[in-house]
């Protein structure tokens, strides 16, 4: 699968359009001129359908083959604006969601790592000298109601608790690996939601 999307990648690279520009009237040739734009557009919609049809989970965008991932997260990745008021978060986050679209299982696990990075760092913006008190009062913005505000706390510890406990943030051998894209899936979406939440529960435009 890698090397057909390479090589669909270096097609898209040097694929052009040929226009005709006139038919030469001494040799009966046509002149052509070679619209690189128009060319990357026809051969990206022409892989896209082909992919369509056969149910494969890729689409060529920008010529760079990105995995689709599921239609629960799809239209939240694409529209999410990273703007928080901490360019480090930021950077973070956009880099979380940038390795999550890569087409390799690899890269796509490198996204936990970014997205629990991130994690931490929310964490402890409210009060960098002290995180517990930190994490109170972001959970307190994201809801008043008793009920709702100690789930959302007890989430929030067990999130921190997979990022410690697999082999996400940490890779001593006593941590398991996180190996399956369904579960890579899972856990970016659960952690990616919960992060979307308090984001905005805190005043920042997603």
């Amino acid at each position: 699968d890698h090397q057909v999307f390479d090589l669909l990648e270096f097609t898209y690279e040097h694929v052009a359009l040929p226009t005709s520009t006139g038919l030469h009237p001494y040799f009966q040739h046509h002149h052509y001129r070679y619209d690189r734009d128009a060319g990357r557009q026809q051969f990206a919609g022409d892989v896209n359908r082909l992919f369509e049809r056969n149910g494969i989970a890729y689409q060529l965008h920008d010529g760079q083959v990105e995995r689709l991932v599921p239609t629960v997260l799809q239209e939240v990745m694409q529209q999410a604006v990273f703007n928080t008021g901490d360019q480090t978060l930021n950077d973070l986050l956009q880099m979380a969601r940038e390795k999550f679209l890569n087409r390799e299982l690899a890269v796509r696990r490198e996204a936990l790592e970014k997205l629990w990075d991130a994690w931490e760092r929310l964490k402890s913006l409210s009060d960098p000298n002290d995180k517990k008190r930190s994490v109170e009062r972001l959970l307190d913005r994201a809801s008043a109601e008793p009920t709702l505000r100690g789930r959302i706390e007890l989430e929030a510890r067990q999130l921190t608790d997979i990022g410690n406990n697999f082999m996400i943030r940490h890779t001593e051998v006593t941590k398991p690996p996180v190996t399956e894209s369904i579960h890579v899936d899972y856990l970016f979406h659960r952690l990616f939601s919960f992060i979307r939440m308090l984001l905005q529960a805190n005043g920042v435009r997603m």
